[in-house]
């Protein structure tokens, strides 16, 4: 039996480890960087990025409550969005989590000199143990973790009141004059900056497992530190931004501190940056307890090596991930030039809170199994709230950070499919969902395709034709034709060359055209279809075939496959030619014997059957009392679940045919039809070329055919 995470955190272990995942470099260090960029409107920017958090928030608690499972936003996007998205956020979250919590270690640094002395020499010796002694603390366990986090942020908590309490009283009104000075891009560039202040907010879902009646604590946990830390961030900047010249503040990197000399002297110098150190401690300590849980819950989704998703006995932590995060955390300190690129953090950070926020929708919107026992209000606007203006906040990171969000979210997708591909079996909700809404649009799509009225079909032969060929490409016409209260035209293209005049070669009768019209009149006999007849004479098959068809109005053209004439030359078009520029759907028939046809072969292996393809295969099996089977080819790698939905969309297809038959999903080792008289395909469809029966290929215009964004949507859910 598995073992799982003792739930021994309360709900001040939960409000701690938010706030001091939140309380960090965002306030000790950030504000000197963001009022360059909006000058007093930092303040705003602060409220802002406060604001817009929310939605992600609500939506993580409600999740949090559904699934409480150590991976937060892991867990969720994966299982709401699926596996590849699922990785990418577990993989890219881990390494910035570690990343940011290396970079409030380096960020407390200059805090420790303005008290003590320390030779560069130390710098990172100093870091570097510090971080090894977090790394101890989380092995412990965490509950150990979560008193030690308490009271971290009840000391610096504590120093950061009396900053504001006692720096209010200097505030001056004058030194927010201009406040909107920078202009609303400006704000929008700060927001984005300071974004990642809050990045915390989410991160206690992520030991969701380990929180003691996480119903009631993750919602009260999680809102309760974004309130109190946005009015905290608030009301920390306006007295910097009040009581100090705005040039001062924008070239320190201890902003907090200086304000502080002014404010409260030596003993609240000393106080701001014992805060400072604890929290940028804090923001570590926190990271390492949240980071360390992604490869965690990656290991028992079988997205990551087991070893990591393994408890240790003793400790009752997971250990292998706690070490592994550590490396991490260590190898960025020691070679990552962490400052130069700490706006990743926030860029991928907004990226994820988009897909959190899609999350909840897919959960609500799909048939999975969810049951929150708390639910964001206002939805889905919140949460499309929060996937708009996450998007927007992206532009406005630069791009460094947004080529960096993409490299890593290429590493995570790379990652899936070469190792977790083949080791899962689940769909995320929204996949459930979209191949549900597909499947019923194809369905309805096939339906309309086999009640289409007027279908006329234009039959091309040459002088090269053999008559039995002509007579199987008729009776496949007719039989179409026929389903629909549709007509026939056979029209013969004779192929003159270029330096024969047309007007010449059309008056002149030879023996092979009055066969032509003897034959054909012979064929109008056999079928109980209208049919016409007609002979062009051209310079090049495929363009009169093209122009015939768009005179004819016609729905179909069939051509014989590996006919001479209509497969061009040096100098002319081929049938290729004919299927791009046709003003209808183009069938190539091989050669082969139609008359007794008693099983027809439905293919596809490239997405879902093509509504067209369906309803050719369904008449011709109708007019020949025929069976129609229906073939899906899928890969090696498809998952059984997703193979039963095929086989579901299968018999919805089945249902609405008028033709009896089998339905197959074959993978490649086997699960074929067994010796049909007839098969259709689409170009590009698998097929067995050692089968002597003929084949009909089937062009589907591109009116008849879905979007790309529908194809693409078509061929990944299914």
């Amino acid at each position: 039996m598995a073992k799982g995470l003792e739930r021994d955190l309360g709900l001040a272990s939960v409000v701690a480890i938010s706030i001091g995942a939140m309380v960090g470099s965002g306030i000790f260090i950030l504000p000197a960087l963001a009022v360059g960029i909006a000058g007093p409107a930092v303040v705003l920017a602060y409220l802002v990025a406060g604001v817009l958090v929310l939605p992600a928030a609500l939506s993580q608690a409600e999740m949090a409550t559904a699934m409480p499972e150590s991976g937060g936003s892991y867990v969720y996007i994966e299982r709401g969005m699926g596996p590849l998205l699922g990785t990418v956020a577990g993989v890219g979250t881990w390494f910035l989590l570690s990343f940011k919590g290396g970079l409030a270690l380096v960020g407390g640094v200059p805090y420790i000199f303005l008290l003590v002395s320390v030779p560069d020499s130390w710098i990172l010796p100093l870091t570097l143990g510090l971080a090894a002694a977090l790394v101890l603390v989380n092995l412990v366990g965490a509950k150990l973790t979560g008193r030690l986090q308490v009271g971290i942020v009840a000391v610096m908590l504590a120093a950061m009141v009396w900053f504001v309490t006692s720096g209010t009283a200097d505030v001056r009104g004058a030194s927010f004059a201009g406040f909107f000075r920078e202009g609303p891009g400006g704000l929008l560039a700060a927001t984005g900056l300071v974004f990642v202040s809050y990045a915390g907010v989410t991160q206690v879902a992520s030991v969701a497992e380990e929180i003691e009646n996480p119903d009631r604590n993750i919602p009260l946990g999680i809102l309760g530190s974004l309130a109190f830390t946005t009015m905290l961030y608030v009301l920390i900047v306006a007295v910097m931004v009040g009581v100090a010249d705005l040039s001062t503040v924008g070239d320190t990197l201890t902003p907090m501190a200086d304000v502080a000399a002014i404010t409260l002297g030596p003993a609240g110098v000393a106080a701001v940056v014992v805060a400072a150190v604890l929290a940028l401690v804090s923001t570590a300590n926190a990271g390492i307890l949240s980071s360390s849980r992604y490869p965690f819950a990656m290991a028992r989704d079988r997205l990551a090596p087991a070893r990591l998703g393994a408890v240790h006995d003793g400790l009752g932590t997971p250990a292998t991930a706690i070490s592994l995060t550590g490396a991490v955390l260590f190898a960025l300190i020691a070679f990552v030039p962490i400052m130069e690129i700490a706006k990743l953090a926030s860029a991928f950070q907004l990226l994820v809170f988009v897909l959190i926020n899609a999350a909840v929708v897919a959960f609500r919107e799909g048939h999975a199994e969810y049951e929150p026992s708390f639910r964001s209000p206002l939805y889905p606007w919140m949460q499309a709230f929060g996937v708009v203006t996450g998007l927007a906040l992206l532009t406005q990171m630069g791009t460094v950070p947004l080529v960096g969000a993409v490299v890593i979210s290429a590493a995570g997708g790379a990652w899936y499919f070469t190792y977790a591909r083949q080791r899962v079996e689940r769909e995320g909700a929204v996949v459930e969902e979209v191949r549900r809404r597909i499947g019923e649009d194809l369905v309805g799509d096939t339906r309309a395709a086999l009640s289409q009225p007027g279908y006329e079909v234009l039959v091309g032969v040459d002088e090269q034709t053999t008559t039995e060929r002509a007579r199987a490409l008729v009776r496949v016409a007719a039989d179409v034709a026929r389903a629909h209260d549709g007509g026939v035209s056979v029209v013969r293209f004779d192929v003159e060359p270029d330096q024969v005049p047309l007007e010449y070669a059309a008056e002149v009768q030879s023996p092979g055209d009055e066969a032509f019209e003897a034959f054909t009149e012979r064929l109008a006999a056999e079928v109980d279809v209208p049919i016409s007849f007609g002979e062009v004479v051209s310079h090049d098959a495929a363009h009169a075939v093209v122009n015939v068809a768009d005179g004819h109005d016609a729905d179909l053209v069939l051509l014989p496959e590996d006919d001479a004439s209509f497969d061009g030359g040096l100098l002319r078009c081929g049938v290729e030619w004919v299927r791009k520029h046709a003003p209808c759907d183009v069938g190539t028939l091989s050669d082969g014997d139609v008359d007794d046809v008693a099983d027809i072969r439905v293919v596809t292996g490239r997405g879902p059957y093509d509504p067209v393809k369906l309803a050719l295969g369904d008449a011709l099996a109708v007019g020949n009392e025929a069976r129609m089977h229906l073939e899906y080819r899928i890969g090696r790698r498809t998952t059984d679940r997703r193979a039963d939905a095929i086989d579901v969309y299968q018999g919805d297809i089945r249902d609405v045919v008028a033709s009896s038959g089998t339905t197959v999903v074959a993978r490649p080792d086997g699960g074929r039809v067994a010796a049909p008289d007839l098969t259709l395909v689409s170009p590009g469809d698998p097929l067995d070329r050692d089968r002597p029966e003929p084949v009909l290929t089937v062009h589907v215009h591109d009116r008849n055919r879905p979007g790309r964004l529908r194809r693409l949507l078509e061929r990944l859910t299914f």
